[in-house]
């Protein structure tokens, strides 16, 4: 049990929480619009047949649940084994496992592998399409570990990898893009970035020393705090926009005016002075956000 602990801890497993429910976003929207559009059918075996089946269903909400888990628990896991060093020598991260000698490097790398094949396995169970694109979306997810060395937009590449949760798990059911889902992915991308350049600010002192790259480090906190609000104000009006064109019900306004409420929140509470609720704003806040957000968007879904 201590391992697992350790290893849920290396890939900080309680941060899921951010991607997880626009991944549910995205699959019970798709599993709705399903049954309202006449969707081509996949040249796979099988397909048409079990399209509208509850075991058809179940087993891609599986699917696209361990697709996230394995997705992301190999990103956090490759992006700790790259910044070993530099968490060894910044004060707020030499506590991580692989710093402090709880979890080798070795070990970590092995981890972020066999989560990378993993998830390609479920892909190949979920359609075709997701088998093909699975190695475009790890190369986002590990990518992003090298982006802080040579630029400060490495915190839209982290919204970017987050945000292939809702058009992903859409394509595990319907295999064909759609805008809707990418309005929400989109939603996903600035929220991401904006409230990671919050984070960020903890480090600006260290990143300068260290040549590291992140929006705080080049502006300062107080503009890098403009430009986050500015991203999240993108954020609220993706999902606005989602909402108007997608026909949504009443229950999917509260939950946005519950998103843009964790949203200004967050900035009220975090000042380029004051970083002492940098834990709250990141952690607590977001986490309302988005698990209250998409639990509203799926009753709207089941409701409307």
């Amino acid at each position: 049990m201590t391992t697992v602990k350790n290893y849920l801890s290396l890939i900080k497993f309680s941060h899921t929480i951010f991607a997880m429910p626009f991944a549910l976003i995205g699959f019970f929207l798709a599993l709705f619009s399903i049954k309202h559009i006449d969707w081509p059918v996949l040249d796979e075996p099988g397909w048409h047949m079990t399209l509208y089946s509850n075991e058809f269903l179940i087993r891609q909400f599986i699917l696209v649940i361990l697709c996230m888990v394995f997705a992301r628990s190999a990103a956090m896991a490759f992006n700790r084994y790259i910044d070993r060093k530099f968490d060894e020598k910044n004060p707020r991260t030499a506590i991580r496992e692989i710093p402090k000698g709880i979890i080798t490097p070795q070990n970590a790398l092995a981890f972020t592998i066999a989560c990378c094949l993993l998830f390609v396995a479920c892909t190949f169970f979920i359609n075709r399409i997701c088998f093909f694109l699975s190695p475009v979306a790890l190369a986002v997810v590990l990518g992003y570990s090298y982006t802080k060395r040579f630029t400060p937009l490495c915190h839209l590449v982290l919204g970017v990898g987050l945000s292939l949760a809702p058009i992903g798990a859409w394509l595990a059911v319907t295999g064909y893009f759609h805008w809707l889902p990418l309005l929400f992915s989109f939603a996903v991308v600035f929220w991401v970035s904006g409230f990671d350049i919050i984070y960020a600010m903890q480090d600006v002192d260290f990143d300068t020393s260290q040549q590291l790259y992140s929006i705080p480090a080049a502006v300062g906190k107080a503009r890098a705090l403009h430009i986050s609000e500015f991203l999240h104000l993108l954020s609220a009006a993706c999902v606005v926009a989602a909402g108007k064109f997608g026909h949504f019900g009443w229950l999917y306004w509260i939950g946005v005016l519950v998103f843009g409420g964790m949203l200004i929140y967050q900035h009220s509470i975090v000042k380029p002075t004051d970083l002492r609720r940098v834990n709250i704003a990141f952690m607590t806040a977001n986490g309302i956000a988005s698990v209250v957000f998409a639990a509203f968007v799926i009753a709207d879904l089941f409701v409307h």
